[in-house]
Formats: C-alpha cells, sequence, structure tokens
C-alpha cells in the first residue's frame, strides 16, 4: 500500500475518529486515536497502518471473518465482532424470533471477549445463547450445534493462522459451515448496522454450558474406532499449544487405547505460539518438537493437531528418520481404512449411505479406490462447507489436513476423530507386522502411484493474486513441463460442472492436474499438483516413485516460473 496523500488525510482522519468514537475496546480505540496522532504528526508508517486499518470492512464470507488483531474496521476486534453478531442475529431473526445459538471459543488472544460479546448481542437481540465452558476444540463446537438444537454456531478461532490474527466461523443448525448466498445475506445485514452503540446488548442472561456437551462429544468421537482394539501401541501427540491435548487425552482413553506422550512444550493452550513460527503442522519446523520426542521414545506413529484441532497430521519412521505424512497420503489411508471396515460390516458398496468425497484440490486417488470396489464418489469445491454437505457422505478429505470422519457426528473436519482413526489403522497393522507405509505401498500397487505437492505465492497487496491469475487467463499454457494441455478449466465460469468459484484447472497429456486458486483464509495464491505413475509390479515400485518424483519437480519447476511475482 502506497503511503496516504495530503489530501487523503482529512477524510481519513475524520473516519478514524469516528470508528474510535464508537469502538467498546479502550485499547483498540487507544490503538487508532495514537495512529491518527501520529499520522497528524508527520509519521508517514502510521500514516500507513492507520489507511490499512480503515482500509473497509473486514469481508466477511463463507469463511466468515479471519484477520489481524487491532483497532480498525480492517482488523479483529470487539467492535466488527459485535457489528457481525448483530447481523447474523438479525439475519436469523428474518427466520426464527427467538433463534438458539451456541458459540465456542480458542485459547487465542481475544478469543473468550469476543463469544461474550456474541453471546450478549444475540441475548439482546431476544435470542438464546449458550457458551461453551472453557476454550475447546473447534470439532466440539460443531457437534454442539446438532447435539443441542441451535440454530446457529459461532467458533472463535483463527486455527492455524499466525498468532496476530483471530476468526470468527459461522455454522447454520444443520451443523454445516454457512456457503453463499447465506453469507452474502448475513454480510448485508452487518452493513446495515449504524454503529456498535446502537447494537443491543444484554448484560447478562446467556448459558454457561456444564461438560456435559463435551462429554457427549467425546463418547461420540469413539465411535469411529473399535473400542479395545488398541493394544500394544505408543503414540506421539503435539497439540502446537492450541486446545487438542485434554480432548485428545479423553478420547483415547474412552477408545481404549493408551495415553499418548504429549509434547509438553506445546501441550498447553498458548495464544504466543512460543515453539514454533507459523502454527500449522503442514508448515516446515511445525511438528520438530514432536519428532524429536519420536526419536527419543521411538512410537509407532506420531500424531499432530492444529491448534482448535479440526486438522489432523500424522508423521511415520522412514528409513531411519522420520516423515510428515502428505494430507492426501493420510486422506488415502483413511479412506481405505473406512472402506475396509464398511465391506467388514456389510455395508452395500452403492448404498445412498455410502458417499466417499473429497475436495478438487486433493488427490484422485480416492476415486480410483472407490471405483475399484463400487463405492460412490463425488467432487466438491475447495472447503468442509462443500464436503459436509455431500448427500449420504460416509467420509470425506481435504488435503489440507481436513478429515470428516464421523458426518453424523460433527458435519466438518475434525482432528480428534481422524486421530482415534489413525491409532486404530496403525494398531491394526501393527498386528500383522505393518505399518502405514506398507499400507501406502499397497495401495500404490493396487491403484499407481499418485504423487502430489503444492507450493503457495504469498504477498502482501491482494491485487497481485488477481494480477497472476489475470495474466494465466491472458495467456494460457499450452504445455506444462513438456506435456500439452489437453483440458483447461476456468472454474470461475463453473467449468468442470462444479458452482463457480475463483480458480483454473490444467489436464495435461500424461494425466498430471494443475489447479491454481487464491487461498480463501490467507493472502496467497495456491498452485496444487498431481502426477499419476503406473506401477509394473512390486520390483517397479519404487522405480514408479521416483519417476513421479521427477515429473513432480518438473512440473512444480514451470509453475514457480508461471506464477512468479
Amino acid at each position: 500500500m502506497s503511503a496516504p496523500t495530503v489530501s487523503d488525510l482529512t477524510p481519513l482522519l475524520a473516519a478514524a475518529r469516528a470508528w474510535a468514537a464508537d469502538d467498546p475496546d479502550p485499547a483498540t480505540r487507544a490503538e487508532i486515536e495514537h495512529l491518527c496522532a501520529a499520522t497528524e504528526n508527520g509519521d508517514a508508517e502510521a500514516a500507513l497502518e492507520l489507511a490499512d486499518a480503515m482500509a473497509g470492512m473486514l469481508e466477511f464470507g463463507t469463511a466468515g471473518l479471519r484477520g489481524r488483531l487491532g483497532g480498525g474496521p480492517n482488523r479483529m476486534n470487539r467492535a466488527v465482532v459485535i457489528r457481525a453478531a448483530a447481523g447474523l442475529t438479525a439475519y436469523l431473526k428474518t427466520m426464527k424470533r427467538s433463534p438458539f445459538v451456541v458459540i465456542g471459543y480458542d485459547a487465542r488472544r481475544g478469543s473468550q471477549t469476543f463469544a461474550q460479546d456474541t453471546a450478549a448481542v444475540v441475548v439482546g437481540a431476544g435470542g438464546r445463547a449458550a457458551l461453551l465452558p472453557r476454550t475447546m476444540p473447534t470439532p466440539v463446537l460443531a457437534y454442539a450445534i446438532r447435539h443441542l438444537g441451535a440454530d446457529a454456531g459461532v467458533m472463535v478461532t483463527a486455527s492455524h493462522n499466525p498468532p496476530e490474527d483471530n476468526g470468527y466461523k459461522v455454522y447454520l443448525g444443520d451443523g454445516s459451515q454457512i456457503v453463499s448466498p447465506v453469507d452474502a445475506d448475513i454480510a448485508a445485514q452487518i452493513a446495515a448496522v449504524p454503529s456498535v452503540a446502537s447494537v443491543p446488548r444484554a448484560e447478562d442472561g446467556w448459558q454457561v454450558l456444564d461438560d456435559e456437551v463435551w462429554s457427549a462429544y467425546v463418547r461420540a468421537a469413539t465411535r469411529v474406532v473399535e473400542h479395545g482394539a488398541a493394544a500394544d501401541l505408543t503414540v506421539v501427540h503435539t497439540a502446537l499449544h492450541g486446545v487438542g491435548t485434554e480432548t485428545v487425552r479423553a478420547a483415547f482413553a474412552a477408545a481404549g487405547f493408551d495415553a499418548p506422550l504429549v509434547v509438553e512444550s506445546q501441550a498447553e493452550p498458548d495464544p504466543a505460539f512460543p515453539t514454533v513460527t507459523f502454527p500449522n503442522p503442514e508448515e516446515p519446523g511445525a511438528i520438530d518438537a514432536a519428532l524429536e520426542l519420536a526419536e527419543q521414545t521411538n512410537p509407532d506413529v506420531v500424531i499432530a493437531n492444529d491448534p482448535d484441532a479440526d486438522r489432523c497430521a500424522a508423521a511415520i519412521s522412514a528409513r531411519g528418520g522420520w516423515r510428515m505424512l502428505r494430507g492426501d497420503e493420510l486422506g488415502a489411508l483413511l479412506g481405505s481404512h473406512l472402506l475396509a471396515k464398511g465391506t467388514a460390516a456389510g455395508v452395500q458398496p452403492d448404498s445412498a449411505e455410502c458417499v466417499f468425497a473429497n475436495s478438487i484440490v486433493s488427490s484422485r486417488q480416492l476415486s480410483a479406490m472407490c471405483a475399484a470396489v463400487g463405492v460412490r464418489h463425488e467432487e466438491t469445491l475447495t472447503g468442509f462447507k462443500w464436503i459436509s454437505r455431500v448427500p449420504g457422505l460416509r467420509y470425506g478429505y481435504e488435503e489440507a489436513l481436513g478429515y470428516c470422519c464421523d458426518p453424523g457426528a460433527v458435519r466438518d473436519k475434525d482432528g480428534i476423530s481422524a486421530a482415534l482413526l489413525v491409532a486404530e489403522l496403525t494398531a491394526e497393522l501393527k498386528s500383522r507386522g505393518q505399518g502405514l507405509q506398507d499400507r501406502l505401498d499397497e495401495l500404490a500397487l493396487a491403484h499407481g502411484v499418485y504423487a502430489t505437492d503444492a507450493f503457495s505465492v504469498r504477498v502482501t497487496d491482494l491485487s497481485l493474486i488477481g494480477a497472476i491469475m489475470a495474466r494465466l487467463r491472458s495467456a494460457p499454457p499450452s504445455s506444462v513441463a513438456g506435456s500439452a494441455v489437453v483440458r483447461a478449466d476456468d472454474l470461475a465460469r463453473g467449468d468442470g460442472g462444479l458452482p463457480p468459484t475463483e480458480g483454473l484447472r490444467y489436464y495435461l497429456a500424461d494425466d498430471s492436474r494443475v489447479i491454481v486458486r487464491p487461498s480463501g483464509t490467507e493472502p496467497k495464491l495456491k498452485v496444487y499438483l498431481e502426477v499419476i505413475e503406473a506401477v509394473a509390479g512390486g520390483d517397479d515400485l519404487g522405480r514408479a516413485r521416483a519417476r513421479a518424483a521427477a515429473r513432480l519437480a518438473a512440473i512444480r519447476s514451470d509453475l514457480e516460473a508461471r506464477t512468479a511475482l
């Protein structure tokens, strides 16, 4: 962002002071007032910061709200949250006179206050509100909506975003995240709020729940595994300074597993995330502490949750060390396990209540596995707001470490139930003298090597993402890494039969696939790559993986050049 000109300062300062006067939080009000004073005194950096803080209202979309904490309408703060809560409640009141909203929160800075503000707004508008009793994982909130018969749910969390962020995720009464046009309808109601001062807020009258809903969630989560099937299993677990430790421990105990070995330095909630540079299991270095504990204790598997425990990652022993499984690898492993469990339980493969699904940016391996046993498979747009809405869903996943293993309990990604399934599968394989890598080898021999990779182009100016997408549209590639593009889908036009969404998808002559799309939650462009390599028997497996890796590297190099800033 360029520095505001002198002519910009008068309206900017007026708008900023008006916002500060309406801000109920002394800290963020003082922040804006300080930036105003510094800007008037000629501080260029303060002027830039003020202009960014006042650059429009933080956008409410299908991911709800997510952004940096601080003062101003373009930040996460009490004023923005109160407006969002008022808009959400107004939307709900168009359908029900006294809507019931259940609210959860994680341990990030401001989360509990934002949750309490939301409850105050709901009750102030004539609705009913219930708060979870303390910081809890997002899947507990998603479960509580249907368990309590709520009309909507709010989870205050920024999931795996940096420490300076927070967010506001909205679910409707069916337990699914909102989708278009509901997001636009709620956004319109938010925009209609004239001021924070005009929003009625109750001083009390909402319910603070006891542990019953949490206990009910733990019982429901354990339904995904067969109790008592966890003999002789050692698991290392990290919550990455999030809220997952307590619930993982309880779920493991209820399912009959031994308590996991926890990474003590990351076991307790800490909004500063002091031992990681980025609290996302996908990021390099995030699970290093867990892998160090694994080196010392030699467990059967390492499991990591992100800070709000809706994602699950796993690492396995490999060549004398440890490697983290890609999201698609774990997605295939859990999918194969659930397919086998369904077959053993006599579930009819073509049942309308036995549908497996994954998003378009995830591997095509799950589809091949389903086709091999006659199970229906569907591909959806990116995000669990779409995966969870597949009729008859039995299992759904997304490559970004999101797994929905029991849609009947949680109609969203759930890192706790996924962790239980990882443990059960590992124990089952161990009883036969095998490990998770052996199962991956079996899947590759049966269906071929599906090798995936992804990279991101981070930006500070969101217009740069639009510029890259425009460049790709105006000069589309005719080939990638020497393989011809045989089909190009502009997903914004609805190509491929899915609802329109911003993104481009290319299929190559060698059956490789490339997808380019903006992130829905972070300022970055994401590029997803996949190659499929046939395997000519067990002796060829290693060579097939090497061929796939070489093809993948060549495609990545080509796409990195095409998407460079």
